[in-house]
């Protein structure tokens, strides 16, 4: 089994614009002489490689411990993106359909427009990804992501694809659990040789 680890470290990314940075505490320390080592993190849960709930935009949405693992699990798309904006048309002509989880490899500057996030979100995909820290670009938060998390769609963002081709893979990115938040990170990895590999189960 061949994997690409898509995700990004949770402690050294560069967190959103706004969002509190990533602090970690060592309690305990082999080498200050305690019996063993013990770490504390104060991180935002959209830090690093995330996956949004609907909860993040929606006041009465799902809880990230509420939504379905196998979501997150599965054959994916990964498509490359030359627009900053993603716009409606742009959709139309470009991604996939039929195509259950969608991954934008943008080099992290490619941001859905209102349009764009509700022809996507019309397609029938239950997971979109983006390499960008976010779907949506900055003063455009909201309409983006209501478009997919209105609709069950899930949503991971802040992903590494600079060592992946476009092309088809399969997916495991369940974010960990934590239980009534509005997201949470994820460690996202892709097979490139799912299909010789599911062959030989």
């Amino acid at each position: 089994m061949n994997l690409i680890d898509i995700s990004r470290d949770t402690i050294n990314s560069p967190v959103y614009p706004g969002d509190p940075e990533t602090v970690v505490e060592r309690v305990s320390d082999i080498g200050r002489g305690d019996d063993c080592n013990l770490s504390t993190v104060f991180a935002c849960v959209h830090a690093g490689t995330h996956a949004d709930a609907p909860l993040h935009f929606l006041e009465d949405g799902d809880s990230i411990d509420k939504i379905l693992p196998e979501i997150y699990i599965g054959p994916c798309t990964v498509i490359e993106v030359d627009e900053n904006l993603i716009t409606g048309e742009y959709v139309n002509g470009n991604f996939p359909h039929p195509c259950e989880r969608l991954l934008i490899k943008g080099n992290g500057e490619s941001f859905f427009m209102d349009s764009a996030a509700e022809e996507a979100a019309a397609l029938g995909i239950r997971l979109i990804g983006t390499d960008a820290n976010s779907i949506g670009y900055k003063g455009n938060q909201i309409k983006p992501h209501k478009a997919f998390l209105g609709k069950g769609i899930a949503v991971l963002e802040g992903l590494d694809l600079s060592a992946v081709t476009p092309g088809n893979y399969f997916l495991i990115a369940p974010p960990i659990r934590l239980g009534g938040l509005e997201g949470a990170p994820v460690r996202a990895l892709l097979i490139t040789d799912y299909v010789f590999w599911s062959a030989q189960q």
